[in-house]
């Protein structure tokens, strides 16, 4: 191979940088790689630190082992040479890696931190506790700069008296959280139409809504694709109601052109603008 630095085949662009902290999805659907995808293909360079590595499929999550606290501050330790622009966090599986997350994110003050509140897979399995749903709520919350929980992820982190998705994002940001997206990919809203999607974004000052097909059938990763998107649009200077606009037609693009690979859920393809090689056997 050529000498990079002798004939200047190396790029010297500053790029905006996204550190990723979420669990590792070997079925490559969700979790640090779908994180990872997409930030690559909005235009940022990830770093990734595993919360927990995962036995899972299309179908559902099997198994959960969570990261030990102190591997997850030594890998952050390790990237002092990179400027992060955005914070984006996953699942947290425990309160040992929570406590990880939370000293990581301080690390960064004034980088906007973007949380997809991973409390549930697809197929049913249980991701979260009360305990640990307790904890994130008096620690990493405060941090949050943006929530993006879908709607079923919104009830379970709020109180039951709250009876709308309106009064429970308001709850969430009274807690320190300065804004919520909340999603509704999971069921539409109480008059919303079936053949609709619509996120519903909520600040202290103002709001915003938008509406997108619905696609047929479910999707293995549509939250980290948001979620991860989003963050790489913060990163590289986009206004949070731009950058929420952009990562939701990023993201439905991604589902449009999603692979089903069995009779699971379908997994959104973050590359889909990459021509696809066809193989042949003779």
């Amino acid at each position: 191979m050529p000498d990079a630095d002798k004939y200047g085949m190396h790029d010297i662009r500053q790029l905006p940088v996204v550190l990723v902290l979420a669990g590792h999805d070997p079925s490559g659907g969700a979790g640090l790689t779908a994180d990872v995808e997409a930030i690559a293909a909005c235009g940022a360079w990830p770093l990734t630190i595993p919360t927990a590595l995962t036995v899972q499929n299309s179908r559902d999550v099997i198994t959960v082992m969570p990261c030990r606290g102190d591997d997850m501050r030594a890998m952050a330790a390790a990237l002092g040479e990179f400027t992060v622009s955005a914070i984006k966090v996953g699942l947290v599986a425990d309160l040992e890696s929570l406590d990880a997350v939370v000293d990581i994110v301080r690390r960064y003050p004034g980088v906007p931190v973007v949380v997809d509140p991973v409390l549930r897979a697809g197929g049913g399995y249980d991701l979260s506790s009360a305990e640990l749903i307790d904890a994130f709520h008096e620690r990493l919350l405060p941090l949050v700069d943006i929530l993006t929980p879908n709607r079923a992820e919104l009830a379970k982190l709020t109180d039951p008296g709250w009876d709308n998705d309106t009064d429970r994002a308001i709850a969430l940001m009274a807690e320190g959280c300065q804004s919520v997206l909340v999603t509704g990919t999971d069921s539409p809203a109480t008059g919303s139409a079936a053949d609709k999607v619509v996120h519903t974004l909520h600040t202290p000052d103002n709001g915003r809504q938008w509406w997108w097909p619905r696609l047929a059938g479910s999707f293995h990763g549509s939250g980290c694709t948001l979620a991860a998107s989003l963050a790489a649009y913060l990163a590289a200077g986009e206004s949070l109601i731009q950058a929420c606009e952009m990562a939701q037609e990023y993201t439905w693009q991604t589902l449009r052109h999603g692979w089903r690979p069995s009779d699971g859920q379908a997994l959104p393809r973050r590359l889909w603008r990459h021509p696809s090689t066809a193989h042949t056997s003779e």
